[in-house]
């Protein structure tokens, strides 16, 4: 059975959840509900780890051919690494459900190859950690897809996203992440990032951005304000639902009282922390 523990550190993911409705951060960080998961969440995986991997080969051998062939080794290590993905496919005796999602895979993977061209790139990084405390005790943390450096030290930080691109008016909401990534670079380095790139497969788009000090820093503060909140939630107990849209595909209606459902009895001690306020920020991952 998991202890549940207080959060202790910010990722984008987790600070897009509690934008997106606190009880779902809740569910996610400290119940630790379990989720299914998905065919397009999977794909994405999969997607990601072909492309890592294909930095691996010399530049001349990075096509697309190459990239597609990887496809099926990927998925079986996708497999041995997280058995629970099997089960999109449980109901699929012959295969062919199988056989069209990773042909789905193949294609993202082959519309890469028109947005950038790999034999031209050398990755400093790919799938980098990365972790830095503010002056304040919080801690962000984060998995770079990859980090491009050029000759001259300007650093390029690149996502790859497997849908397809928002629209202009939804931009700052898909750019919140790669400033986040941003600012623990400049926290960590002291080098703010020349470009913010993300690439879209799904649709062929690719949205760059080019961050200035007074972008991270607004950052900054939007972060200390998201943590003063879900400490409060934390100490409080009063993790409320924020209905969306994005309700439909959410995995624990059952437990959420839009939907009549009760949430599990809360895990934490409600109440003051010890070492109060943004101290918390200090311990470990969340």
């Amino acid at each position: 059975m998991t202890v549940a523990v207080p959060p202790r550190s910010l990722s984008p993911s987790r600070a897009s959840d509690f934008m997106q409705c606190p009880l779902l951060y809740r569910f996610r960080v400290i119940d630790k509900l379990p989720e299914k998961p998905s065919e397009a969440a999977t794909r994405g995986t999969l997607v990601h780890a072909v492309l890592e991997r294909l930095f691996d080969a010399p530049a001349a051998e990075r096509t697309a051919p190459r990239a597609r062939s990887l496809v099926p080794g990927q998925w079986d290590r996708l497999r041995e690494s997280r058995p629970e993905v099997v089960e999109l496919f449980a109901d699929d005796p012959e295969g062919e459900r199988l056989a069209r999602w990773l042909g789905e895979a193949e294609q993202l993977v082959e519309r890469w190859f028109s947005l950038e061209d790999p034999t031209r790139l050398e990755p400093a990084e790919r799938e980098l950690f990365v972790e830095a405390e503010l002056d304040s005790g919080l801690r962000l943390r984060g998995i770079i897809d990859r980090v491009d450096v050029a000759p001259s030290g300007e650093v390029r930080i690149v996502d790859y996203k497997t849908g397809k691109a928002p629209r202009p008016e939804y931009a700052e909401g898909a750019l919140f992440q790669m400033k986040f990534y941003a600012l623990v670079v400049w926290r960590l380095k002291n080098v703010v990032p020349r470009r913010l790139q993300l690439v879209y497969l799904g649709s062929g788009d690719v949205l760059t951005y080019d961050p200035v000090v007074a972008d991270l820093e607004r950052v900054e503060r939007k972060l200390h304000a998201l943590w003063d909140a879900i400490q409060l939630a934390t100490e409080t107990g009063n993790w409320r639902p924020r209905p969306t849209k994005l309700c439909g595909w959410c995995d624990h209606q059952a437990v959420c009282p839009e939907f009549g459902g009760t949430p599990p009895p809360y895990p934490l001690q409600i109440g003051p922390p010890e070492s109060g306020g943004r101290e918390q920020g200090r311990m470990g991952p969340d």
